[in-house]
């Protein structure tokens, strides 16, 4: 579906949003985690809180791909220049990756842990491991790969999230576009240019 929109679409709003709260909360929870000694029952139910919202991010990433794919994008503002047209298209396509990566490698680990714990999503809905990695003979060695690769995936999303809310301000309080309100809640919008105004 093609637009001729300034602004993302309410859905495409709400997913850009929620799994971008979503992410930053899992991060930080991961870190909490690490610092609750095992045994502990506080572990075990963050672990299961843990592995609920981030199969909900993969469900959510990947719904959100295939609204990419079905709803074009509002244009850039047309005087951009060619490196941040590319920098911008680059950025989108490693969120992708790395907002899908991210909770498949948490499967992975799951799925090749020796513990062999079930998720429960929210505590109600079974999920599955995925198929084959239980029974392999060497899924300890799997599963503490994906666990360093895991940690790598948080900190290269920090990063990016750096560099695309920097990107965003940049846009918005140097070269006074409208690339960060067509993807801001329409009632923030007015705020928003209200304090660039005041600049």
């Amino acid at each position: 579906m093609t637009t001729t929109s300034t602004t993302y679409t309410s859905v495409a709003k709400f997913l850009h949003w929620t799994i971008a709260l979503a992410i930053l909360g899992m991060i930080v929870l991961g870190w909490v985690m690490g610092d609750i000694p095992r045994g502990d029952p506080l572990k075990f139910t963050l672990f299961q809180a843990h592995k609920s919202i981030g199969i909900t991010i993969l469900l959510l990433s990947i719904f959100r791909l295939a609204w990419r794919l079905t709803h074009t994008a509002p244009p850039l503002p047309t005087d951009m220049k060619n490196w941040e047209r590319r920098l911008s298209k680059t950025i989108v396509v490693l969120f992708y990756i790395l907002i899908i990566g991210m909770p498949l490698t948490g499967w992975v680990i799951v799925s090749t842990s020796p513990l062999n714990i079930p998720t429960m999503l929210y505590g109600v809905f079974p999920w599955p491991h995925l198929p084959i990695l239980p029974t392999l003979a060497n899924k300890k060695e799997i599963g503490e790969a994906m666990e360093e690769f895991h940690g790598f995936l948080a900190y290269a999303i920090l990063a990016l999230l750096t560099l695309h809310i920097g990107g965003a301000l940049k846009h918005h309080f140097i070269s006074r576009d409208d690339v960060l309100t067509r993807m801001t809640p329409n009632f923030l919008n007015g705020f928003l240019n209200r304090l660039r105004a005041s600049k």
